[in-house]
C-alpha cells in the first residue's frame, strides 16, 4: 500500500530514536553488568529489546507503506558515566520519544492514517513504562541514598 510520504519520513524519525536508544540502553547495561549491577543490567536490557521491538514494528510498517527504513540515522547518544546519569540521560531520551510519539499520533491522525497512528499509540504507552522506570529508580535513589540503592541491584 502506497503510503503518504510525510507518514513515512515521521515513521524513519521515530525510528532513529529508537536505534539511538537501543545503543544507550545496550551500553548502560552492559556498565551496569561490567559493575556487578545485574538486577540493574537486566532491567535496561529489557528496555532495549522493547526498544528493539519499537524498531522493528516502525520498519515493518514503513515496508508496509512501500518506503524505505532509514537504518543509517542516530540520534546524538548519551552515556552516563555514573549510574544516577544513567538514569538521567535515559529518562530524558524516554520523555522526548513520549514527546515526539504524542506529536507523531496527532499527525498520523490528521493524515487520516489510523493504522500508522494506532502503532505509535501502542509503542508511546511502552515508551511511558519506560519513563515509569527512570523516576521510580531516581526516586528511590533519593530515598535510599546512593549506596543503599546499588546494594539492592547487585
Amino acid at each position: 500500500m502506497k503510503g503518504n510520504e510525510k507518514i513515512i519520513n515521521l515513521l524513519n524519525v521515530l525510528l532513529a530514536e529508537e536505534l539511538t536508544a537501543i545503543s544507550q540502553y545496550m551500553v548502560h547495561s552492559e556498565m551496569c553488568a561490567n559493575w556487578g549491577y545485574t538486577k540493574l543490567h537486566e532491567a535496561i536490557e529489557k528496555q532495549a529489546k522493547d526498544e528493539m521491538e519499537h524498531a522493528e514494528w516502525l520498519i515493518q510498517r514503513i515496508l508496509f507503506l512501500e518506503g524505505t527504513p532509514n537504518l543509517q540515522k542516530l540520534n546524538q547518544i548519551k552515556i552516563g558515566k555514573t549510574v544516577p546519569e544513567m538514569l538521567a540521560n535515559d529518562g530524558e531520551a524516554e520523555l522526548n520519544a513520549i514527546r515526539m510519539y504524542n506529536s507523531a499520533i496527532t499527525e498520523a491522525k490528521e493524515l487520516k492514517d489510523n493504522g500508522t497512528a494506532d502503532l505509535l499509540l501502542k509503542i508511546l504507552k511502552m515508551e511511558e513504562g519506560h519513563l515509569d522506570f527512570e523516576e521510580t529508580q531516581q526516586g528511590l535513589i533519593e530515598q535510599l541514598g546512593l549506596q543503599n540503592y546499588l546494594q539492592t541491584k547487585v
